[in-house]
């Protein structure tokens, strides 16, 4: 049995790791730690476990195999590092770092101590990010000359219930999260995006500030590619209603998703007889893969490397650092003048 610690529930997904820690075969929570002092005794008291003040004092025990990282963005750095020399996997949420350099001190501290590490970008393993994946490198839409992907929700908006929004407060501290409705629920969008065409030479972004809050509440980034495709990335906290779609054009075919039907359509050139004609439901969508969570416990058992979605976090945080540069300034920046 893997003995895992959480490490803030800090984030709203927090809670979802815990419930995927305790219900997995595998794995038991058996301590937590949180910066929040009385928010992590709550949290102990919940799940039965002891609750650590002190975070080294955590990781300094030997019995403790493994954390779930839910703190704030900004503090990641500190605390996967510290996880990582202490011995123990890694289990993070996304962004892994708001800078590149950052991210990849991360990386080396955990290449350096031989610990398995895994990063939630659940969007990767679905079943209809892996048909437009097969069908781009099968060559059903030719030379893909777009990609537009917006996930938006209403969380910064007053409701009866939550004057103030549904998300916490401190989603819009610049100080925690490094960003807001990109930073956050962009970076899905972003590493599907990065998933079908690969990374950009530049990004230029713009962040709209409707609620007048620290960091944006919405925002668009656009990547640009040396083939001439574009890359649209859309989020936003101040929807009236959940929106989650895809659209992916190119030169012999075009692809659409949308939660609204959770449906895969595709209308291609390349395809047999009358189905040529129009816009076709994709059959038999291939199966999700594991969660990150569970690829996770995987490579703990079986000392394998999440390599794939490694490389994919980091790319995503260079991507997001490039869209805060370029909305900062008002203009395109290059990937290669990253620090890093």
């Amino acid at each position: 049995m893997i003995k895992v610690a959480m490490l803030s529930f800090w984030h709203v997904h927090a809670k979802d790791y815990a419930r995927m820690a305790s219900q997995h075969p595998d794995t038991e929570i058996v301590a937590i730690w949180d910066e929040d002092a009385q928010r992590g005794r709550q949290k102990a008291d919940e799940f039965g476990v002891r609750f650590y003040a002190n975070l080294q004092e955590l990781l300094d025990n030997p019995e403790i195999d493994a954390v779930i990282v839910d703190t704030p963005t900004t503090v990641h750095r500190d605390v996967i590092i510290a996880a990582a020399r202490a011995g123990k996997h890694v289990f993070t949420e996304k962004v892994v770092a708001t800078t590149t350099k950052e991210c990849k001190e991360i990386l080396a501290a955990v290449e350096a101590a031989g610990v398995k590490l895994t990063v939630s970008l659940p969007r990767l393993y679905t079943g209809f990010a892996q048909s437009i994946t097969n069908a781009i490198q099968e060559d059903y839409l030719g030379t893909i000359t777009t990609v537009r992907i917006r996930l938006a929700h209403n969380g910064a908006l007053p409701t009866e219930n939550n004057p103030n929004g549904s998300l916490p407060s401190y989603f819009f501290d610049l100080e925690q999260c490094g960003g807001g409705a990109l930073m956050d629920l962009g970076c899905h969008p972003m590493y599907l995006t990065r998933l079908f065409l690969g990374l950009p030479e530049s990004v230029s972004a713009s962040f709209g500030y409707i609620t007048g809050r620290e960091v944006e509440d919405s925002a668009v980034a656009l990547l640009r590619y040396p083939s001439g495709a574009l890359g649209i990335v859309e989020a936003g906290f101040v929807n009236s209603y959940s929106q989650f779609d895809i659209e992916v054009q190119g030169t012999e075919g075009s692809m659409k998703y949308s939660r609204t039907d959770d449906l895969v359509y595709i209308r291609s050139s390349k395809l047999p007889g009358d189905a040529a004609a129009g816009w076709q439901v994709a059959q038999e969508l291939p199966a999700s893969l594991p969660t990150p969570f569970e690829q996770w416990v995987s490579h703990m058992k079986n000392g394998t490397t999440a390599s794939q979605n490694i490389q994919l976090a980091l790319d995503l945080t260079r991507l997001m650092e490039a869209s805060v540069l370029s909305a900062r300034s008002g203009a395109a920046f290059q990937l290669r003048d990253l620090t890093e």
